[in-house]
């Protein structure tokens, strides 16, 4: 489990197994319990964390003052990477949305290991190119899609990513609030219910008491042009 959480990070998908394993060798576990604060915007970017168990909400806070979800970290994914290279201050909180088990690396260890091998940053360097590359790509896709289409991309990449098959269809495996979706979408709570009531009705999608599963992929990739 440790192993996989860290090769879907991003950054670390330049590395070598045995590499990986020395990088392993330098963690250490975490747990923390269900609403406990991980860390708060502003914090020391000291350490990336995976997510061995439950699950964690990364969040901002919007001018007026109300609470964005930027993201939900499900287990085997990786958050506050970024911190590994730069060791700015945290740009959001993150909290546990229930009892969680972190794998946690911290930047002491890391930049040393990394400093030691030249090969290896230049790995990494192309790799956060391509990473820039693609969220230029995606922003510029957002900008062109209306929300049924911006819904439909971001259900279809959950799916992509943490869906399991089931009779019913493609069910994405963790709690989805319709105030979380909004956020990442650039739509109000009541505009994304209105249309996932609407998909509903139509057959694309069903709802089960925060989890969505997709009835019809296709249909969904049509609407926001996914090959």
């Amino acid at each position: 489990m440790q192993r996989q959480a860290l090769l879907n990070c991003t950054l670390l998908t330049a590395m070598r197994p045995e590499e990986l394993d020395r990088l392993l060798a330098m963690a250490s576990e975490r747990s923390v319990r269900r609403g406990q604060t991980i860390f708060l915007k502003g914090d020391p970017g000291s350490s990336m964390m995976a997510v061995l168990k439950g699950s964690v909400r990364i969040t901002t806070g919007s001018p007026d003052g109300k609470e964005i979800t930027i993201n939900i970290i499900p287990a085997g994914e990786v958050f506050g990477e970024i911190a590994l290279l730069d060791a700015r201050p945290r740009s959001a909180d993150a909290s546990a949305i229930e009892d969680c088990d972190l794998l946690v690396i911290e930047r002491r260890h890391f930049l040393p290991f990394l400093a030691a091998n030249q090969d290896l940053m230049l790995r990494m360097l192309a790799v956060l190119c391509q990473r820039l590359r693609q969220t230029s790509q995606t922003l510029g896709e957002m900008v062109m899609l209306d929300l049924p289409g911006r819904l439909a991309r971001l259900l279809i990449r959950l799916a992509d990513d943490h869906a399991s098959r089931t009779p019913a269809g493609l069910r994405i495996e963790f709690k989805l609030s319709q105030r979380d979706i909004g956020t990442r979408v650039a739509s109000s709570r009541e505009s994304v219910n209105k249309q996932l009531q609407a998909w509903r009705d139509a057959g694309l999608v069903s709802l089960d008491h925060g989890y969505i599963t997709l009835r019809e992929p296709d249909q969904l990739r049509a609407l926001c042009d996914m090959e």
